[in-house]
């Protein structure tokens, strides 16, 4: 189990939303470096973070904070937000990107998402599922969340699941940034429905929005998520790196 720790960014800045509405944009650090410093003094390994700007402008922005914080420190990080073209996902790799994260594109140009998969391979690239089950049933979202796809999220993704996805970052926007707890039966019905011991492409999947205590992290565990997006719940001192350094040891 990975603990992975969020950085948003909005002119270069490391903020936080509420279910992805601009609107609501608070702003923790002027300096997302040295957040990034603070998670792997803690013993942070992993870092997610997102081009909220590029996710609006439809290519990567803040390319430049992501090789500041990939040159000064060791942790693998995943990148997402905005990138739409073949030049935008070298960018995100050159400025030191592990893994990027395709939300929009995989819906929008499957064409091209698939070509990354075949000439990056599956570890590198992310499938980006963010939906909201109670209000459209499950519908991928996309563009920063600002549209609703036709797609529903299993067979979104069990389709990549067929085209060589191994990592599949899901979140549930209702429960984005509301410390009101993830998404449980979602997850719980992803992996049913896609994973299985006897299948050998069975997905890795990165539980995201709506952590909000310590005690979720354990059973999300027993579910079977790979890794664990946590944003707003350490900003805000729900989950103190302290605890989560405890996890990492203890998992």
């Amino acid at each position: 189990m990975r603990i992975i720790p969020a950085i948003d960014i909005i002119d270069g800045k490391c903020v936080r939303l509420t279910k992805g509405d601009y609107n609501t944009k608070k702003v923790y650090n002027e300096n997302p470096l040295e957040v990034a410093k603070m998670f792997e003094d803690s013993g942070i390994e992993f870092l997610h973070v997102v081009d909220l700007d590029g996710a609006k402008a439809s290519h990567i922005v803040n390319y430049k904070v992501l090789e500041q914080i990939a040159t000064k420190t060791k942790l693998n990080i995943d990148f997402g937000g905005g990138l739409k073209s073949n030049e935008d996902l070298k960018i995100a790799f050159d400025s030191g990107a592990n893994q990027i994260t395709g939300g929009s594109i995989a819906v929008k140009n499957p064409a091209m998402f698939e070509s990354w998969i075949e000439t990056y391979g599956s570890n590198r690239i992310i499938l980006g599922a963010d939906c909201n089950p109670n209000a459209s049933g499950g519908k991928i979202a996309v563009s920063g969340w600002q549209e609703e796809s036709e797609l529903k999220v299993i067979p979104f993704i069990k389709n990549y699941q067929k085209k060589g996805v191994s990592y599949v970052i899901c979140t549930d926007i209702s429960k984005d940034g509301m410390l009101e707890g993830p998404s449980f039966d979602l997850y719980k019905r992803i992996l049913a429905e896609c994973h299985s011991k006897q299948n050998e492409e069975s997905i890795k999947l990165i539980a995201s929005g709506g952590i909000s205590s310590y005690e979720e992290l354990p059973k999300l565990v027993e579910f079977g998520c790979e890794g664990i997006i946590i944003g707003k719940a350490i900003y805000e001192n729900r989950i103190s790196l302290k605890q989560l350094e405890q996890f990492i040891i203890n998992h």
